[in-house]
């Protein structure tokens, strides 16, 4: 064997593809440990580099790397609730709920760090960011009902049916993922069709969107 096809060529990253093998190795550990166990040692170690090199992207340190990771954690969670405008609309909920339940699954004891807060590192600005995803998740829904003016009612609804999806996924984690990840999922489009009918009786508009959604199944 001759000494180049024994050693692999060597690559070097580009700018992009080093900071995404860094933020990888960060949520590959913050998916499993809180974001005060980890240290840039630890993704030093993970992406197999020098902790200087790890500064050198992140000169913020900790901090500036968790919420990097955190936006890019957002950023998949975003799209969870992206579903082609096509069919009855608790298909595409419940199509939409499968990715945010195996986001949450894949990233398993770190969902609530990543997502909730409760951390050391917690700061405005990672408020902010958790923040945006419940209004993106809200906004895809306002879409897939075909609403661009939602009424206070409605509005709330959502917003109140998103925080119970997050609760719920705590508390599935919690108690060692039961039940089965299908049977959670249906019960949280349930839960929909049921505070929209709770609403209804007191909102014209969300009265006619359950209209709908009945004449829809």
């Amino acid at each position: 064997m001759t000494p180049s096809a024994a050693t692999p060529a060597y690559r070097r990253l580009s700018v992009e593809e080093r900071r995404s093998q860094l933020l990888d190795a960060a949520l590959g550990l913050f998916a499993h440990r809180a974001p005060e166990d980890v240290s840039l040692d630890d993704v030093a170690e993970a992406a197999g580099v020098s902790r200087p090199l790890v500064y050198r992207y992140f000169p913020g340190g900790k901090q500036q790397l968790y919420e990097a990771a955190l936006r890019s954690a957002a950023e998949e969670l975003q799209q969870c609730f992206a579903e082609p405008p096509e069919g009855p609309l608790l298909d595409r909920l419940s199509r939409a709920l499968d990715r945010y339940l195996a986001f949450v699954d894949q990233h398993d004891a770190g969902f609530s760090a990543l997502l909730q807060g409760g951390s050391v590192v917690e700061t405005s600005r990672t408020t902010a960011i958790v923040d945006g995803v419940r209004r993106a998740a809200a906004q895809h829904i306002f879409t897939h009902l075909g609403v661009t003016e939602p009424s206070p009612r409605l509005r709330m609804t959502v917003r109140m049916w998103i925080t119970a999806v997050e609760a719920a996924s705590l508390i599935w984690l919690d108690d060692e993922k039961e039940p089965p990840v299908d049977e959670l999922r249906d019960w949280l489009v349930e839960q929909f069709v049921a505070v929209l009918t709770v609403t209804a009786g007191r909102d014209p508009q969300t009265a006619g969107l359950v209209q709908a959604l009945a004449a829809d199944d």
